[in-house]
């Protein structure tokens, strides 16, 4: 009796949990970024060449759509054809066929969608909020979607600069009398409660149907002035921190520095790391199971100078964005299967100039994060300073979203990662495999 009673005890809180959102199995968010199915050659990835990860993702998030500023309808933003019978949206919601316990999400906003104006206008218009939301209901119905992840697009904090060390007092000086610099957003309180508005607006919208709404903190993002979290805590699935890009060759062009560390960074500004955004949020009522750590699988990319340092440790002077790669055709935009077959290996180990080897510096305090660099030649090229993820430094944060009660990790994104096993002997999605095998 007492073993049939302890069963439906059991159950019963299960159930209790997953009426509440508190799901004690931690979620794998894969996100996929649709502008890959344009490209040619390598970089090119279509919904089919997913399947292989699928397996290990709970949800999949298909990113992204946009916002139409006129009108405040969500809006595709390769093509109409995404909304054709056999677009990308039908596409990738197809997939649950094969992988029924997938969740597939919608991503509006991120950084595809430019421009923070008509976000921010959005939210100061009930109306527009009204026929967001509706337009959002119709699209997720009609494409087969299980949801919206909310992608906003706010103001990002300003880009850091090298001081010297008289530059930096004067900067902290002026920090106290609240003149270093343009506030971000002069009515950020108002944009705050007005997002809490739409959040409240689309869960409940979304309630009949039982979509999730998750909520994507994009990269600097200051998540306090706009995330009401005693608010929003109850309406919102998921959170993911998309903890990275810190430091990006087009911010900060003239210093290469870690890109997504995990703990603070001696010297640095101690709000920029995934422990203390992640702290923030559940010192602030935010259950810590529903928080999701996003990691990039792919690496920002410096040209370096002739007098960077040996040992190649950051902050190192640069000069830019590193020259582009054949995959991702973006200057300072690595993939994680073009740094992994640049790095020192038997076949480049005796090669010169833009096909000299990288060398790789590990991470044995799980704090900062990992890179990789090639010194500059006797004239000066060729210098590359790399911040990236591995399946090491990516199954490191597992560990920690896992040791510290979190809610699981999400990947930025299956388009660069190595889907097609060129770096790992065959096997694909290695990152995200070590994700799989250290939050189990």
């Amino acid at each position: 009796m007492w073993k049939n009673f302890a069963l439906k005890l059991i159950l019963v809180v299960g159930l209790i949990n997953s009426i509440n959102g508190q799901s004690s199995t931690p979620r794998i968010v894969c996100y996929y970024d649709s502008r890959s199915s344009l490209k040619e050659g390598l970089g090119r990835v279509l919904p089919s060449d997913l399947e292989p990860a699928l397996s290990t993702c709970t949800h999949l998030v298909y990113g992204y759509a946009g916002l139409n500023a006129e009108t405040f309808k969500v809006a595709p933003l390769i093509s109409n054809e995404e909304l054709d019978n056999n677009g990308l949206y039908k596409q990738v919601t197809g997939l649950k066929t094969k992988y029924p316990s997938l969740k597939v999400l919608l991503s509006v906003g991120g950084d595809a969608d430019e421009g923070t104006d008509k976000y921010l206008a959005l939210l100061e218009s009930s109306t527009g909020r009204i026929s967001f939301t509706n337009s959002i209901n119709v699209l997720l119905k009609s494409h087969g979607f299980d949801g919206l992840d909310l992608a906003f697009q706010f103001p990002k904090v300003k880009p850091k600069k090298i001081r010297s060390a008289v530059g930096s007092v004067w900067h902290s000086f002026k920090k106290t009398i609240g003149a270093a610099g343009k506030i971000v957003d002069e009515k950020s309180e108002e944009h705050k409660n007005q997002f809490t508005s739409l959040i409240v607006e689309l869960k409940n919208s979304f309630r009949l149907d039982n979509f999730e709404l998750a909520v994507t903190v994009l990269p600097n993002v200051n998540a306090s002035l706009y995330l009401d979290v005693p608010s929003i805590k109850n309406y919102v699935d998921f959170v993911t921190l998309a903890a990275f890009d810190v430091y990006t060759p087009a911010r900060n062009p003239k210093e290469a520095d870690y890109v997504a560390p995990t703990l603070s960074v001696t010297d640095r500004n101690v709000e920029e790391n995934v422990d203390y955004v992640s702290t923030y949020l559940v010192a602030n009522g935010f259950a810590g199971n529903k928080i999701v750590v996003g990691l990039p699988t792919y690496g920002r990319a410096w040209k370096i100078e002739r007098d960077a340092t040996i040992t190649g440790s950051p902050p190192v002077a640069a000069e830019g964005p590193a020259p582009e790669a054949v995959q991702t055709r973006t200057q300072g935009l690595y993939s994680y299967p073009e740094i992994c077959n640049l790095l020192l290996n038997e076949h480049n180990k005796n090669l010169k100039g833009e096909q000299a080897p990288l060398r790789r510096i590990p991470d044995p305090t799980k704090r900062y994060g990992i890179y990789a660099f090639r010194l500059p030649d006797e004239q000066g090229g060729f210098g590359v300073w790399v911040g990236y993820e591995d399946p090491e430094s990516a199954g490191n944060k597992a560990s920690f979203v896992k040791g510290k009660g979190l809610g699981g990790v999400a990947l930025f994104d299956l388009s660069t990662e190595d889907i097609r096993g060129s770096c790992t002997t065959g096997s694909k999605f290695p990152i995200l495999m070590k994700i799989k095998e250290k939050l189990k």
